[in-house]
């Protein structure tokens, strides 16, 4: 493992967040961000415990203060260490809704999470992921969680959808500005229903074998893109189990 460099992940709840800093604790020290201990605690005492190091900070990716004081504490918890993977996963405003019973306090949360958490998160890690080009193993990497709601307006989801939208269009952009100083910046759709315990009762595909995304399937298809040599980047991945319609 590596020690001069560590991973973030943003969203490191139950899942792809979970999995994803399982996946990359094989190689750098990880620091989850949540905004309750609670989603984050069994996970670092996982990665602890089993030989890595892992830290985990409460944290509120909307919140610009909440994520300086973040990455604050980041740099008193592993000075001199520089940024190699950023992984923004944070999910807000999921819900099914007729339009005319939404309110603009459920746009603003979902926007809030999904696009302008990302807006500051990418602020907090380009300037790091940018002082690590010349000197990491692997190109610095910004990856970015998405799902159905970034390519598709569906039916009682418009919140979601526009907010994932928005989280869909500053990946491009930044990937355009930021790729050719070195840094890899993807943007992955989830097209699908993930396999954890509060979707176990979830009957999706007629309930075949592996109908359900696995989480550290996803992990290691984000770890595949941070290896990625950059004569070969790759912007936008899609992910679905082998059964769904699409």
């Amino acid at each position: 493992m590596s020690s001069k460099f560590f991973a973030v992940v943003a969203g490191a709840g139950p899942g792809t967040g979970r999995a994803c800093a399982i996946r990359f604790a094989k190689s750098y020290p990880v620091v989850l961000l949540t905004r309750k201990p609670e989603s984050y605690q069994d996970t670092v005492a996982e990665i602890n415990n089993s030989g890595g190091k892992a830290i985990g900070i409460s944290a509120d990716t909307s919140d610009v203060k909440s994520l300086n004081a973040a990455f604050e504490k980041i740099a008193k918890e592993l000075p001199g260490s520089k940024l190699a993977a950023a992984i923004y996963n944070v999910g807000a405003g999921f819900q099914r809704k007729p339009f005319l019973e939404l309110s603009a306090e459920d746009f603003d949360v979902a926007v809030g999470g999904n696009a302008r958490g990302l807006f500051n998160f990418a602020q907090k890690t380009l300037p790091l992921l940018l002082e690590s080009v010349s000197d990491s193993e692997h190109p610095p990497t910004l990856l970015i969680t998405g799902a159905t709601a970034s390519v598709r307006g569906s039916y009682m989801f418009s919140t979601m959808a526009a907010s994932m939208f928005a989280r869909r269009a500053l990946g491009q952009s930044l990937a355009r500005e930021f790729g050719p100083k070195g840094v890899h910046v993807a943007h992955a759709i989830i097209d699908g229903v993930i396999d954890i315990p509060r979707t176990s009762h979830y009957n999706v595909n007629n309930g075949v074998e592996d109908s359900k995304l696995r989480a550290d399937a996803i992990a290691e298809s984000y770890w595949n893109l941070h290896t990625q040599h950059r004569s070969a980047f790759t912007q936008e991945v899609d992910m679905r189990p082998y059964v769904e319609k699409w």
